[in-house]
């Protein structure tokens, strides 16, 4: 019957059809020669109730397809209805060419809409720690007259005498992949302090400008990157280290004074294998302090004066660090990791006079340095030493000049991952340097060896705890001062992570 859709006037002349056929076979039934009237008023009555009911039944149809053509398009049905409508009210089949086709309508198709560019506050993520520091002189040399070297070091200005608490680092980084070939990581400091104010007073709290730069992935491949900007310089393990994923509370004389501040503007590429970042990714997992991923193999150039600090030559700085973690399970050291590796450096350097302004001469400012790492698990063993070339301050002559150096230090460690306060890390360090410090006007000579025992307690994920005692002998960062001073500093630290 649904093969009967095509409206009123279509379905009409189909019954006339219907109807028409009908007649011949009454015709033969009745008596050739004469023609009963009262027949042929029960067929015309028989005929018009036939029509009656198809117009009823096509109403029914109609309605029904309206109710239904929203859901889905209109489909010619099977031609197996059309007979039982036929039989049902004796009229014989249409033929299949003869059927009035039912009218096509065009398919709805739900057209998806493009997905949404994602906001720039779901690219990006902001976090950051703070270190709140208490640095005690408890003995030695915490002052001393003018020219005689007095208890100082140069990780933290903040050991001195008459002091208390202070920031060490008040840090907030955002970072985020703006595409999957582009990232970016900014990163200030609100806990530098600046020399040389009105009166001579030192001012704390100000701002300065860590890390600005990009991620560039050339092939979407993130085993390899080209970072642009101002960033870390790959020398040095514990220089690349965060400090707030360092155990020692400043990082060694002999390593950072390669690269005070540890940062530069230039451009550097970086390469980690996927069989090195396999082993990072489980050391990761089990909470081990890493390095942070500046690749396993880097090479870049950088301005070469120093961090936030103005290129005062043409030349260029090079730098070029590998690092290679070895899993020791081979050797019976289930879960043991040994990483090596090494670091070059060349640069020439203008250090500051203190006459005013930099020197007119650039010195050799040159470097090679190895590491090794064996991680706690949960006793490990941590080393670097560099030797070089670089600016050192001559109280003979009275000028600068290029003088050898070395040095660097060891540390042990364990870890116990579970305890009443949380896991801890206890620790020994002994450092060791002799060599110019280019960082400090007129690049004085640092004479350093020092001995700090310390424990770090991570309370939780957002809360850390560090406490050291250390032995010290240093030669103050200041060519006026001869000498060396010598005492024991406690320091406690806390750090909060957010």
């Amino acid at each position: 019957m649904s093969r009967i859709s095509g409206g009123s006037p279509g379905i009409l002349f189909t019954l006339a059809l219907l109807a028409g056929a009908n007649v011949p076979a009454l015709a033969q039934d009745a008596d050739p020669v004469v023609s009963d009237e009262s027949d042929q008023a029960r067929t015309i009555a028989d005929l018009q109730r036939q029509i009656d009911e198809l117009k009823a039944m096509v109403e029914v149809l109609q309605a029904q397809r309206v109710t239904a053509a929203p859901a889905s398009p209109v489909t010619t049905p099977s031609t197996a209805d059309t007979p039982i409508i036929a039989q049902d009210f004796g009229a014989p089949s249409l033929p299949e060419a003869a059927s009035v086709p039912a009218p096509q309508t065009a398919p709805q198709v739900a057209m998806a809409s493009p997905p949404k560019p994602a906001a720039w506050y779901e690219k990006l993520r902001l976090r950051g720690y703070t270190q709140l520091r208490l640095n005690e002189i408890v003995s030695g040399d915490a002052s001393a007259p003018a020219g005689v070297s007095r208890l100082r070091t140069i990780g933290d200005g903040d050991v001195r005498d008459n002091n208390n608490f202070s920031f060490r680092r008040v840090r907030l980084i955002l970072q985020g992949d703006l595409n999957e070939y582009v990232s970016l990581y900014f990163q200030p400091d609100f806990a530098v302090a600046v020399s040389n104010q009105s009166a001579g007073e030192r001012r704390g709290g100000v701002a300065q400008l860590r890390d600005a730069y990009a991620d560039v992935f050339p092939t979407g491949d993130k085993s390899f990157r080209v970072r642009l900007g101002q960033s870390k310089v790959p020398f040095g393990w514990e220089n690349l280290q965060s400090s707030s994923n360092r155990l020692a509370l400043d990082r060694t004389d002999g390593i950072n004074s390669a690269l005070p501040g540890e940062r530069d503007i230039g451009i550097v590429a970086y390469y980690t294998p996927a069989p090195v970042q396999r082993v990072w990714d489980r050391l990761l997992a089990d909470g081990q302090k890493l390095f942070g991923n500046y690749g396993a193999i880097g090479a870049g150039v950088f301005n070469g004066q120093g961090i936030n600090r103005t290129e005062t030559n043409d030349g260029l700085m090079a730098v070029g660090m590998a690092t290679w973690p070895f899993e020791l399970d081979g050797l019976g050291l289930d879960g043991q990791v040994l990483e090596v590796g090494g670091a070059i450096m060349r640069n020439r350097v203008s250090p500051e006079v203190r006459s005013g302004g930099v020197s007119p001469v650039s010195f050799a400012d040159n470097r090679v340095g190895l590491h090794a790492i064996l991680y706690p698990q949960p006793f490990g063993l941590q080393g670097e030493w560099n030797w070089g070339t670089g600016p050192e301050f001559d109280p003979a002559t009275g000028r600068i000049e290029e003088r050898p150096l070395r040095g660097g230090y060891v540390q042990a460690m364990a870890r116990v991952k579970e305890s009443p306060i949380g896991s801890f890390y206890p620790f020994a360090r002994w450092q060791y340097y002799r060599g110019g410090f280019k960082a400090a006007t007129n690049a004085p000579r640092l004479e350093t060896e020092e001995l700090e025992l310390g424990i770090e307690v991570l309370v939780n994920s957002a809360l850390e705890l560090t406490a050291t005692y250390g032995w010290a002998s240093r030669k103050e960062a200041d060519e006026r001062r001869f000498g060396r001073a010598e005492g024991q500093i406690v320091r406690v630290q806390a750090q909060w992570n957010y």
